[in-house]
């Protein structure tokens, strides 16, 4: 049986009727006709109408669309497939906080049955070029809402955590995370309301990201006053404050880490050093630490330079959100939050950028404090190579020019060249497995067709006939990948073409019935 909650007419109605509807787990694991009529043959990978979880008709109008911008038959399908991607399969519950118009949407990933604060955001981001102002729980903006609030009450229940289990109201039982079984955190959190509870400056960095997406879109000012948001914010400063905290005082004894974490494994990357306090980070940066990359990979060095720079441009655009509102709380939150973003720039540019010996200045993906620094970049968002992105400095930055110069070459030590794809991957999946996600970051920053061209190829050519975006794949070879479902990467592809349509429509008008790949 189909496991999600199926919406019609605004209504969240369990799907019992549908039980020929498949797991998408399954479903996206098998080739289906009709296939593209391209040199790729591209499977048909969205689910039938009546099983999509939430249909959107402004977007269904908008693949149609396309199909006479997108000239290459598989490059059509491969967007066809993968922008509605989170729409047809990831909206797992929609309805309301018990005894409230409160409105609450859980979003998972695609298949890990958990909403991480990271991805939903940009799930959402997806389709920000369709969300208006809407009151109508059928909406885009209904989905918006219910995203905001709920993160809110997640960051409101446990603060330092990254994924989280559905809302109680959606009778949808926990998810069960063995790999988290063992864990040793402080704080202490619940699994009944936690999947996993990683710190991730990112993930903070998310909630306002998605927060100034609906603001800037439908100016739903009184929405924010609403419900939980403020409070959310204010454990958002809380966190970020608190995680200031170095690892001695001036005399030298060791302070008390707000956070810490533990876990039973055999990867580095998935404990923090020192019995859960990570390497040692200095006084005086200015920067906030983060335990864990986006990646939910483990800092080297906590000063994680990309969520500092996510955190400081959305802190600033929420404040001006904040600033807005009558509450009791709001002046002097509003206050706080454009400090921080302040001193935070101040501090990215003065700590996080380093003289490389061959690329000039650059930023530095991590640092200590103590001159510890780490150079590279992962696939994952926010990354250094998305930066411009992110809305936090320009493409023609000189330090960003050198930085990218560097990330996208083999003196970045994650970055994969092969004949499939040539793209940053990272110790996730490690070496050999580029992850398509950098590649669309590359499009995303670039201004140089023939750069774009050429990853837009590399990407189409990486499906291994399903027609979908995977999480990341070898370079060496195409049918060797991971994540069959990942709607995050999929929907963030439909979104490059939507930008592509803006600033390069001539690409989209070229064939890729020629195109070989290459490094």
């Amino acid at each position: 049986m189909w496991p999600f909650t199926m919406l019609l007419w605004g209504l969240s109605l369990p799907l019992l009727a549908y039980a020929a509807c498949p797991d998408y787990s399954d479903y996206a694991k098998q080739l289906h006709e009709p296939y593209s009529s391209g040199r790729y043959h591209l499977s048909y990978m969205r689910p039938a109408a009546e099983c999509r979880t939430f249909v959107l008709q402004d977007v269904e109008d908008k693949i149609k669309s396309m199909e006479s911008v997108i000239k290459d038959p598989d490059l059509y399908r491969l967007f066809q497939n993968a922008y509605p991607n989170t729409l047809d399969t990831a909206i797992k519950w929609k309805g309301y906080a018990a005894g409230s118009d409160e409105e609450l949407t859980f979003v998972i990933t695609g298949d890990i049955n958990a909403m991480w604060l990271r991805d939903s955001a940009n799930q959402m981001q997806s389709y920000l070029p369709f969300l208006k102002p809407d009151s109508s729980p059928d909406s885009l903006a209904s989905l918006y809402r219910g995203v905001i609030n709920l993160q809110a009450r997640y960051l409101l229940t446990s603060p330092y955590c990254n994924s989280f289990q559905p809302p109680v109201e959606s009778k949808i039982p926990p998810a069960v995370n063995g790999a988290a079984s063992n864990d040793v955190v402080t704080p202490r959190y619940s699994n009944t309301s936690v999947f996993e509870c990683k710190y991730e400056l990112d993930s903070l960095a998310a909630f306002l990201e998605v927060s100034t997406n609906y603001y800037n879109a439908t100016s739903d000012l009184s929405f924010f006053s609403k419900y939980s948001w403020v409070s959310a914010i204010s454990a958002v400063l809380d966190v970020a404050e608190g995680m200031m905290t170095p690892t001695y005082a001036a005399n030298g004894s060791v302070l008390t880490s707000p956070y810490t974490f533990t876990r039973d494994t055999t990867r580095a990357s998935e404990t923090l050093e020192n019995n859960g306090l990570g390497n040692p980070t200095a006084n005086g940066t200015g920067l906030i630490r983060s335990a864990f990359r986006p990646s939910d990979d483990a800092t080297i060095f906590q000063l994680f330079i990309p969520s500092n720079m996510m955190f400081a441009t959305y802190l600033a655009s929420t404040s001006k959100i904040m600033a807005q509102l009558n509450t009791s709380t709001s002046a002097g939150l509003a206050t706080r939050m454009a400090s921080l973003s302040a001193s935070l720039r101040d501090a990215i540019e003065t700590h996080g950028v380093i003289d490389h010996p061959t690329a000039g200045r650059i930023y530095a993906y991590e640092i200590d404090g103590y001159g510890g620094q780490t150079v590279m970049d992962d696939a994952n968002i926010p990354s250094l190579l998305a930066a411009p992105f992110l809305g936090y400095t320009t493409a023609d930055s000189e330090v960003y020019k050198n930085t990218r110069a560097l990330l996208l070459s083999q003196k970045n030590p994650y970055f994969m060249a092969g004949p499939v794809l040539s793209a940053i991957g990272g110790p996730h999946n490690g070496p050999r497995y580029a992850w398509p996600m950098a590649a669309i970051a590359r499009m995303l920053t670039s201004a140089d067709e023939g750069e774009v061209v050429e990853q837009l190829g590399l990407v189409l050519g990486s499906t291994d006939g399903f027609g979908l975006v995977h999480e990341s794949v070898n370079s060496w070879n195409e049918s060797d990948w991971t994540r069959q479902w990942f709607s995050w990467a999929n929907g963030l592809f439909g979104q490059t073409l939507l930008d592509l349509e803006d600033r390069m429509p001539e690409v989209l008008r070229m064939s890729f019935q020629g195109h070989g790949g290459g490094y």
